[in-house]
């Protein structure tokens, strides 16, 4: 592969050039030609080949003189609004979880064997009744992907690739440059995986081409607003099978303990990494950290901390420069929390100077705050657990992870009480926006949500 990424081929929709306009005959013969690309080059693939050819790739991406991963570095900034530092800490966080090693766990854990996507096994529990089973993926698998970080759709194109699916990725306009840099690594990687992909973008309700698309898919997997899902149920066909992710967002809680030590400052730098990574903008990034009092730190004393290594991490990891909606937003937030910390010894507020780099704001009010996101967190004092859930409780149903700082016997207790509450992942603070590649995303399992089954009673 040469290095010269500003000429890639056309190979995908994503890169005809602007002024080319999609029609609904146009996406309905792509996903015809993907069918029959399947049939040709993936539906007879083993799945032990899929896996060493992921890692394989997955390995290319970390190389820093990798000819895709120079070229995200260096034209991502301005085609995605994340910072270079930013991008380069996404990577390698994605693609160091791509190995074989890992792939086998989440195909063993999903599955119960490593090759039942290639045959017939019987599991443990089947061995007895005289049964094997063999699981296959949709023939094609449609991707209505989300605008906020490129990370999710790459790791719905892994999932789709084990499952032997011909795939069409349909990004929000704009939204296309990673996964389609991606969907192009993998063509040259090896291209007759690379022709069971499609990559395009055009704007959300666009009826008449995801009319096209849905009639031809046999399941739909989309990540988005709870708004946008809905919209998405009433325009499938019947037959048409969804997996969906809505809307999900997520919070850190500090015990007393762990601020009980001599390092407080190293838990507020791991909180820190959670609000930085990938701007905030992710279902796993905290829009809250409660605080328990009693340690050596009150929740006051951790806001000052976590503000200095959100600044240490602006010098490192800089955010990057948002829209002028967005930075508008901010600025008017922090303006109202401004007010109010100057009325009020229940509010403070620390924030970058002459930018919207980042804010951290206090409270003595438990109640969960939504954030504005791109850096701005909320630190609220709690007295206990309790407190903080009764806080969250209105966002109970829509939580994904809570980022825990605690130790020993007190971090299994609380991990307990706060999956019996209702998270989906309980992780250690500073993980929350590096899940493992076998997590079950909304509690549901990953690549297991887009398979059907067959069994073979013997």
């Amino acid at each position: 592969m040469s290095d010269k990424l500003l000429k890639l081929p056309a190979y995908f929709l994503a890169d005809l050039p602007p002024e080319a306009a999609l029609t609904p005959g146009l996406i309905t013969e792509a996903c015809q030609t993907l069918k029959r690309n399947r049939a040709r080059y993936l539906e007879g693939r083993t799945t032990a080949g899929i896996v060493q050819r992921l890692d394989g790739l997955g390995r290319d991406w970390l190389e820093a003189d990798y000819p895709f991963r120079r070229h995200v570095l260096e034209a991502g900034p301005a085609a995605t609004g994340f910072s270079a530092a930013v991008l380069a800490a996404g990577l390698d966080s994605f693609f160091q979880q791509l190995t074989a090693d890992n792939l086998d766990r989440l195909l063993r854990q999903e599955l119960g064997h490593p090759h039942r996507l290639d045959d017939f096994y019987a599991g443990d529990h089947e061995q007895g009744s005289n049964r094997v089973a063999l699981a296959r993926g949709p023939q094609l698998l449609a991707h209505v992907a989300p605008g906020n970080i490129p990370s999710a759709v790459m790791l719905d194109m892994v999932l789709g690739l084990l499952a032997r699916s011909a795939q069409f990725v349909k990004c929000a306009s704009g939204q296309a440059f990673l996964p389609r840099l991606f969907a192009h690594s993998l063509y040259d990687a090896e291209a007759k995986l690379g022709a069971c992909l499609e990559v395009a973008e055009w704007p959300g309700g666009t009826e008449s081409l995801e009319a096209a698309l849905f009639a031809q898919a046999d399941c739909v997997a989309a990540t988005g607003s709870d708004e946008t899902l809905a919209a998405i149920r009433r325009a499938l066909p019947g037959h048409v099978r969804l997996a969906g992710h809505g809307t999900r967002v997520s919070f850190g809680f500090v015990a007393k303990e762990a601020l009980a030590g001599r390092h407080p400052e190293t838990v507020a730098a791991r909180a820190a990494l959670d609000v930085a990574a990938w701007n905030q903008l992710g279902c796993l990034s905290p829009h809250v950290i409660y605080v328990e009092e009693g340690g050596n730190v009150g929740a006051e004393g951790f806001a000052d901390l976590l503000a200095g290594q959100l600044e240490a991490l602006e010098k490192t990891h800089p955010r990057g420069q948002l829209a002028a909606r967005e930075a508008a937003g901010i600025a008017a937030r922090r303006s109202f929390y401004e007010v109010r910390a100057a009325h009020s010894p229940d509010t403070k507020m620390w924030a970058s100077a002459e930018s919207t780099a980042w804010t951290v704001v206090l409270e003595t009010e438990a109640r969960f705050q939504v954030s504005c996101l791109n850096r701005f967190v909320y630190v609220k004092a709690v007295n206990d657990v309790n407190q903080a859930l009764e806080g969250a409780e209105p966002v109970r149903d829509k939580i994904s992870t809570v980022g825990l700082a605690s130790s020993g016997a007190r971090a299994a207790e609380l991990a307990q009480q706060f999956a019996r509450w209702g998270a989906r992942r309980i992780c250690p603070l500073g993980e929350m926006q590096r899940p493992p590649l076998g997590w079950r995303h909304d509690g549901r399992p990953a690549l297991g949500d887009l398979l059907t089954w067959s069994e073979w009673e013997k």
